[in-house]
């Protein structure tokens, strides 16, 4: 897959924040009003924003109409998703993504449920930002802030972690694509499914039994999704699940069984997911990763 450039963002831009999924208040987002703002951004809600409709931000129709406005806003040049949960699928088979091909790309940020987006911009050689939510910023560290500006402005920076596993030295260079494990899972066999082959894959979880965790590498692997990766990148596997009789593994152990077989690096402890610190990737965007003896470096 030949991506389109990453584009990014300049002081007065305008930036719209909105729901697909779960609801949000404007009291809820004011923190990252806020942010955008003192960035030089400028910052408008969406009519999901405020709505509600059982766990939802609207009814399917209304946080459809919603999202569509802002892709077809010329002035929008990026839209945060307030929050996750569940609910994009409900709109991605009718989002017209026709305005956003033709014109100037807009940048789509958030993840979980939003890789549903990500997947299908991904899927036609778009670039797209996978970051923490606005719902979710009292809680993040300044470096995970930092991470997101840095890649909506275009602005270089390095992550390093420990090369804990003892992974190979090596250097890799590719796109990077994936998201949440259970949506991509949920993805298999639709148009919203991005390109794998001589990629970076990144997966992330939370709140999945473990089993779950082992059937859905299964579906990957037996669709032929991890044969010709460049390397597998693991965030967060939050707060797993197990039964009272213990499935025997944790997360980390099926997908290491259920990778040994290939002969890229696979990469554990990404800071990104259902975590504290979540640093931002720019999916479609290619990134250098530098394997050494103790650290690994990840340059977008």
């Amino acid at each position: 897959m030949n991506y389109k450039p990453a584009i990014y963002l300049k002081k007065g831009d305008r930036v719209r924040i909105l729901c697909t999924a779960r609801s949000a208040s404007e009291s809820d987002l004011t923190l990252a009003k806020n942010l955008l703002e003192s960035w030089g951004l400028r910052v408008s809600y969406g009519k999901t924003v405020g709505e509600k409709e059982h766990q939802f931000g609207g009814t399917k129709e209304e946080r459809l109409a919603d999202f569509q406005q802002a892709i077809d806003d010329a002035e929008v040049k990026a839209i945060w998703i307030a929050r996750g949960g569940y609910g994009t699928v409900q709109l991605i088979d009718t989002i017209d993504f026709s305005a956003f091909a033709k014109a100037e790309p807009k940048i789509i940020i958030g993840y979980s449920d939003v890789t549903l987006i990500h997947g299908k911009l991904q899927s036609q050689g778009f670039t797209s930002v996978h970051s923490f939510m606005p719902l979710e910023l009292a809680q993040k560290p300044e470096i995970s802030v930092e991470s997101l500006r840095k890649t909506l402005f275009g602005e270089s920076q390095t992550i390093i972690i420990e090369n804990s596993y003892l992974v190979p030295h090596q250097v890799i260079k590719a796109p990077v694509v994936g998201g949440n494990l259970s949506i991509l899972y949920s993805m298999l066999g639709s148009d919203t499914f991005p390109e794998m082959e001589n990629q970076i894959l990144f997966i992330e979880d939370i709140d999945e039994y473990l089993y779950h965790i082992e059937r859905m590498m299964y579906s990957l692997k037996r669709a032929g999704k991890l044969t010709n990766l460049k390397a597998l990148l693991v965030g967060g596997m939050t707060s797993m699940n197990d039964h009272d009789i213990p499935f025997g593994k944790n997360a980390t152990q099926i997908i290491q069984s259920m990778t040994q077989e290939y002969d890229y690096p696979v990469i554990f402890n990404f800071p990104a997911g259902h975590i504290t610190d979540h640093r931002t990737l720019q999916l479609g965007g290619e990134m250098t990763i530098e394997i050494l003896l103790k650290t690994i470096k990840f340059i977008p």
